[in-house]
């Protein structure tokens, strides 16, 4: 009865030795150097998780500025030069930027294939964005997400902040909120007539629950975001499953079209769903869970550090707030707790230079996205350098954190200094430099080339106006003015803007105005 055991822990222990010694990819002549780690399967997947930007620093030391790694079935090439990365955008006909996105999507919400090769639809999802979160259709959204977010600061928490009293929070919680309430009502609506309706008050309370419902229910998805996105199955996962599930409900059309002043991006989907694809309702509504993913979020994180970096740094807090009133005054906008509320427009909004400084400073200190390129056959890629033989299939990538981190370009790079992109004229700064050369790729937390975030603008548009209405309304601090940065949630590295690993307190309440 002892036996079968130890027949299993040999059988494993050869299994591991074989694939050792056959199944670990041997480097060809003209690859980059290889790293396959000890693992089946996972290679080096635990040690780039652990910290992404301490391993890739130890493997540029090692290997200089190519090198491939074997991470969870995957082999991937890092380009560590920024000089290279242009070269990078120019393979198209080689690599394929849509293949890693159009899978992940479909293995974390739920959906079939949305690559129009597989047969589901014929949508181009990338050009539906461009069309929704740009040009005029962003003029839209910036006026709607304006009113929004007063509404939410000031009519939803009403019962918070009515009095002259401090209201204590943790900034995180407050940001989450406070976003996704808003950005969850600029893009899918509100109730149908409810403005007209004579229980308003009822149905703003009944409609906020279903909001914070729906906000608890995706902060619970996101938490085992990474776990699918790195390939386990979310039915490992109950609650993340039924979290999932249940925003599908939520937004599935025929609860969408119960909403008025649904946004451009949502009406074009939901037509687009019933056009042009084979997918059916709960599959159609989790296309637009994707979309609500992808615009809370990196949005969320975003908005708090940088208001965090601005609570730590009075200097900075005080030329953004009188950034803020002039830009108010020059639009005779006044601020009041009359029911009027503040209108700032796409062109007043883009006139805030230290604003656009401090997000990207902020942005450049907790970004850790990571751009994908798919081999689609075997080719060589010519860099600056030097060129390498890359398989099909593989994966090549740049970590632009490795960029913003990088001394030569950024002095001091791990602290905060929000005139960092200002020039001497307090315009935009865009000359960055590294071995004495001008860099054309220095700030990417967008991405870069054609698979650009296309809600890049919106996403900074909704940053600035949630820091001129926080200006504006209310005294904000924080509880201990001595309290330490909190560390980046290594767990998100790859997916945009990391978290913090802990809530900060503050306080707020409202001015008198």
């Amino acid at each position: 009865m002892f036996l079968a055991p130890w027949i299993w822990g040999m059988a494993v222990i050869l299994g591991g030795v074989s694939w050792f010694l056959l199944g670990r990819r041997r480097r060809r002549q003209g690859e980059p150097p290889l790293e396959n780690g000890f693992l089946p399967y996972l290679g080096c997947a635990l040690k780039f998780g652990a910290n992404p930007l301490e391993f890739l620093k130890e493997k540029q030391k090692k290997h200089g500025h190519i090198f491939t790694c074997h991470v969870a079935g995957k082999y991937i090439h890092f380009l560590t030069d920024p000089f290279s990365y242009h070269a990078l955008m120019r393979q198209g006909k080689h690599l394929d930027w849509k293949k890693f996105h159009f899978a992940t999507s479909a293995k974390a919400f739920g959906h079939g294939s949305i690559d129009p090769a597989e047969g589901n639809t014929t949508e181009n999802f990338h050009q539906t964005f461009i069309r929704t979160l740009q040009g005029n259709a962003l003029d839209a959204l910036i006026e709607a997400m304006m009113e929004n977010l007063q509404y939410v600061m000031l009519q939803s928490k009403a019962p918070k902040v009515q009095s002259n009293a401090w209201v204590t929070e943790g900034l995180y919680t407050f940001c989450c909120q406070v976003m996704f309430e808003s950005g969850f009502l600029t893009l899918f609506g509100k109730e149908l007539n409810s403005n007209n309706d004579k229980n308003l008050l009822s149905k703003q309370e009944n409609e906020r629950a279903h909001i914070l419902n729906a906000l608890e229910n995706f902060k619970e998805f996101d938490k085992i975001f990474p776990a699918l996105v790195a390939g386990l199955p979310i039915h490992l996962f109950k609650s993340a499953h039924s979290a999932r599930e249940r925003l599908g409900e939520a937004l599935l059309h025929k609860n969408l079209l119960k909403r008025d002043n649904l946004s451009e991006l949502v009406t074009l989907r939901m037509f687009l769903n019933d056009t042009l694809s084979t997918f059916d309702d709960m599959e159609k509504a989790k296309t637009h869970v994707a979309v609500l993913w992808a615009s809370q979020a990196n949005t969320i994180p975003a908005t708090f550090w940088t208001l965090f970096y601005l609570l730590k740094n009075p200097e900075a807090m005080s030329a953004a707030t009188k950034e803020v009133q002039s830009v108010l005054e020059n639009a005779e906008e006044s601020v009041s707790l009359d029911g009027k509320h503040i209108s700032l427009n796409r062109k007043q909004l883009d006139n805030m230079p230290i604003l656009d400084s401090i997000i990207k400073e902020a942005m450049r200190l907790s970004s850790a996205s990571m751009t994908f390129r798919v081999a689609k056959e075997d080719f060589t890629l010519h860099l600056e350098n030097g060129f390498y033989n890359i398989r099909k299939d593989d994966v090549v990538a740049l970590y632009p954190q490795l960029l913003h981190f990088d001394p030569e370009i950024y002095a001091d790079p791990l602290t905060f200094k929000y005139d960092r992109f200002l020039n001497e004229k307090g315009e935009e700064k865009t000359d960055f430099y590294r071995n004495g050369r001008k860099l054309k790729h220095y700030y990417m937390p967008f991405g870069t080339g054609i698979a650009k975030c296309p809600g890049r603008l919106f996403a900074v548009h909704e940053i600035k106006q949630f820091l001129a209405l926080i200006f504006s309304y209310f005294e904000i601090e924080l509880v201990d003015s001595n309290v330490k940065c909190p560390s980046l949630d290594q767990s998100r590295a790859g997916l945009g803007i990391l978290q913090p690993s802990n809530d900060i307190d503050f306080r707020y309440r409202l001015k008198c105005l």
